[in-house]
């Protein structure tokens, strides 16, 4: 039996039925996308001059006016809030994070309030939550707008907007007071047609982990939007020795994630998402008839993306195995199984991270847990 890498370090190799998940790689990339990370290995190139001419074809591509490649998502969260603060000033940039004085304030609403906006605080931003915990009003965005407010910012998630601002009217207030709107929609790919959806809207950047649904390097993030600002994202990026030195993008997950963005674009989305129906209805099936074991379909997922998952639900009396459990002989067995939590007593199966077939895998390796 020939062993990889992983083997040979001793590190288990895991099914991820959870998600496109940081902690566990992310994605998966596709063969014809692994092969552009080879190719771009061979040869040395000025990094200005290949973000300049990826981003021309990503913009292109995407139906936007610029596009700049980062080292994931929460980087373009970083590079962004210095773009808004800065511009293309040099003194400004130069001190970074230090704000006191510039136009340093992120507006961003309390209930769509994520750890990820650490990024924004880490170039310096300074975060202002308007709203409570179960939404916010026009006006408390408007009350919160000032001279130090340097942009308004989203992070999207379709099932955490409902009692938030809508975006278009988040957008229609922020151009009349002069400041821009950031889409931090890292995870919300698919659909594809977001990739050019919010900024048609009105905001002047959207931001995409290039590790999730576009399956690139998980290393890498997409920022589309306006030239303007794209620009001032790369003034201060690396290779400059400012804010965004640490987040250094190298040349082939610049290429990669290029060719990747391609490659997700020429998919058949439709069968794609019925090859997902089709993993979640062989779950479902195959616990029909199980006397202590359910199974039914959940949508959309937990990042509320257009997708399904399956919800298997567990009898812990009848089976004598609590949920948590059995989670864990699933992650200890081999293949180890690694599934999203569901309420008190499930689990979910998510499609979008399973190779054909492993959803098979996940239902015997459940039978095997549970002993049926």
């Amino acid at each position: 039996m020939n062993t990889d890498i992983y083997d040979e370090l001793g590190v288990t190799k895991v099914i991820n039925g959870a998600a496109t998940l940081t902690r566990l790689g992310g994605s998966l990339m596709p063969p014809e996308v692994l092969d552009a990370m080879a190719q771009a290995a061979q040869h040395f190139v000025d990094i200005d001059d290949l973000q300049q001419k990826a981003g021309e074809r990503l913009a292109a591509w995407t139906k936007n006016e610029a596009a700049y490649v980062s080292c994931g998502a929460a980087a373009g969260l970083a590079l962004s809030t210095a773009a808004c603060i800065t511009g293309l000033d040099p003194d400004k940039r130069a001190r970074l994070p230090y704000t006191e004085g510039m136009k340093n304030e992120i507006i961003v609403h309390r209930r769509g309030y994520v750890g990820y906006a650490f990024a924004i605080r880490q170039a310096g931003g300074r975060l202002v939550q308007v709203g409570t915990p179960e939404g916010a009003t026009p006006s408390d965005i408007e009350r919160a707008i000032n001279a130090r407010t340097a942009a308004l910012f989203y992070f999207y998630n379709p099932s955490l907007m409902p009692g938030q601002v809508p975006l278009a009217q988040g957008i229609e207030i922020a151009r009349q007071a002069g400041i821009p709107v950031i889409v931090d929609a890292a995870a919300q790919i698919p659909p594809v047609e977001n990739l050019w959806r919010f900024t048609q809207m009105g905001a002047d950047l959207a931001l995409f982990s290039g590790g999730k649904g576009l399956c690139g390097p998980q290393s890498s993030g997409l920022i589309l939007g306006r030239k303007e600002l794209i620009e001032a994202c790369a003034f201060n990026a690396c290779p400059r020795p400012f804010i965004g030195r640490p987040m250094k993008v190298g040349k082939e997950e610049l290429v990669v994630l290029m060719v990747a963005v391609r490659h997700y674009l020429d998919l058949d989305h439709q069968r794609l998402m019925q090859t997902y129906e089709d993993q979640v209805q062989t779950v479902i099936a195959a616990f029909g008839d199980h006397p202590h074991i359910s199974a039914r379909r959940s949508f959309p997922s937990e990042a509320g993306q257009p997708m399904p998952r399956a919800e298997i639900i567990f009898d812990p009396q009848g089976l004598g195995l609590t949920r948590d459990e059995i989670l864990g002989r699933l992650q200890g067995g081999h293949p180890s199984v690694i599934l999203a939590e569901a309420g008190e007593s499930g689990l979910f199966v998510n499609p979008q991270t399973l190779k054909p077939g492993q959803e098979q895998i996940i239902v015997d390796r459940i039978m095997q847990v549970v002993g049926a």
